[in-house]
């Protein structure tokens, strides 16, 4: 396999420096490596988008490191912000590395052959370099000109209030010099000759080329290759769902969560994330894109799509749970079967109304969906009665008569009620 062919015709290509895919043609199996910043204690989907370069890197029959960056995170790099982070200490760091590092093993093959993925950490050699010694020994390559240069440091020198940028702090700044100066250090130490990136660190990684240049003398000859951005077909970031960051870790992002992300791709965004973010090949992606094309409303791509992540970041196990608790939603599955994490998760986005547990005893179903729960199913009890005996309401999926005791209804989990009015309008009620 040949990796720049590969990630070309999944669009997952950028750019790169002249000479970079004769070298990866060569010099199999070469080393490289792309950089996480630790500051959370999961990485995200649109940490996933580099995470698969390593993968086909990998797969191309190269070594893949991937660096975590316990010193580089304690500043954060300016690249694409527009305002200072706030800078984490070395407990939360290393606390954040571990659970980045155990994300990475689903993904690359640790082992240790030629091609045997690795996980590095930069406070490792940066934690014993002093000030002093890290200006006569690195700072004195780089001009300021040339680290000026670098579009990410140019948006957010000017200042200006249009852009919302704030400016530069020195210790932003110095950014481009210790990631370069990572380069510098692992291709001396593990002949590291490749760095890879999302296409916004073009100006980091190539810090890092010419750093090795200089630092050898001129000998040195390391090469950059960054990957697309993944954004939405109207230009917007992806990676973000109505409730925020979709991260990889099931204890932020609910397994069902993301399997419901990738599944309401739009359909002009679902050829392309099936191309960046699974490994099916492109014979089969082409012929799930036909047979999307012949009936859109089926969702043949998204389905696929979200299978394949799923299963991937969290587990066989968990796509089935997933799958289950959508069709309990959507396809009338078995509400019984849903655990209270999942069953809180499927109906986060409906009306949640509480109602005493010393009240059950006396309510039947329309006293129960109109004044117990506070008008908010029903505004009144005639209202209830009416759509009750027209046969559109049901407590977990039992349909209810007007005069039936809410007790009758089995609970979910012993405390829950799952009240559907109509087709579509959906209210968890939980006794308390």
């Amino acid at each position: 396999m040949n990796l720049i062919e590969e990630l070309r015709w999944r669009g997952m290509f950028h750019d790169m420096m002249p000479g970079t895919d004769e070298h990866l043609r060569q010099n199999a199996p070469i080393t490289g490596y792309i950089g996480f910043d630790p500051t959370a204690s999961s990485l995200h989907i649109g940490n996933l988008a580099t995470i698969m370069l390593l993968v086909h890197l990998q797969r191309a029959g190269h070594r893949p490191l991937a660096l975590v960056g316990g010193a580089t995170g304690m500043i954060g790099d300016p690249s694409g912000k527009s305002a200072e982070r706030n800078l984490l200490d070395e407990e939360a760091l290393r606390r954040n590395q571990a659970g980045i590092q155990a994300q990475l093993e689903k993904f690359l093959d640790f082992n240790d052959s030629p091609t045997g993925a690795r996980v590095v950490n930069n406070y490792d050699w940066f934690k014993e370099f002093g000030f002093l010694q890290f200006l006569r020994e690195v700072g004195k390559h780089l001009t300021v000109n040339y680290m000026m240069a670098k579009d990410s440091v140019k948006r957010r020198i000017s200042g200006n209030e249009e852009s919302g940028a704030e400016g530069l702090s020195y210790t932003e700044f110095s950014y481009q010099l210790l990631q370069g100066y990572d380069f510098f250090h692992l291709y001396k130490e593990l002949g590291t000759t490749l760095q890879m990136g999302a296409s916004d660190q073009w100006g980091n990684i190539t810090t890092g080329t010419e750093l090795i240049r200089r630092m050898s003398g001129g000998e040195g000859k390391a090469y950059a290759l960054t990957g697309q951005l993944i954004t939405k077909a109207d230009g917007t970031k992806y990676g973000k769902s109505e409730t925020g960051t979709v991260w990889l870790d099931s204890t932020m992002t609910s397994p069902y969560q993301f399997y419901q992300f990738f599944l309401r791709a739009e359909d002009a965004d679902a050829p392309r994330l099936i191309r960046v973010f699974t490994l099916l090949p492109q014979a089969e992606i082409e012929a799930l894109e036909a047979e999307h094309a012949q009936a859109p409303h089926l969702r043949v791509l998204q389905k696929a799509l979200a299978k394949d992540v799923t299963i991937r970041v969290h587990s066989e196990e968990a796509y089935e749970a997933a799958l289950a608790a959508s069709q309990v939603l959507f396809g009338g599955g078995e509400l019984s079967s849903l655990d209270e994490a999942t069953l809180l998760d499927v109906f986060a986005g409906v009306p949640h109304v509480e109602v005493s547990r010393a009240l059950l005893p006396e309510l039947n179903a329309v006293t129960l969906l109109s004044e117990a729960t506070n008008a908010v199913v029903f505004s009144s009890k005639g209202e209830a009665k009416k759509m009750i005996q027209g046969g559109g309401v049901s407590l977990n999926r039992v349909k209810v008569i007007p005069d039936q005791m809410a007790l009758d209804v089995p609970l979910l989990l012993d405390k829950y009620f799952v009240a559907q009015r109509g087709k579509k309008n959906y209210f968890l009620i939980k006794l308390v």
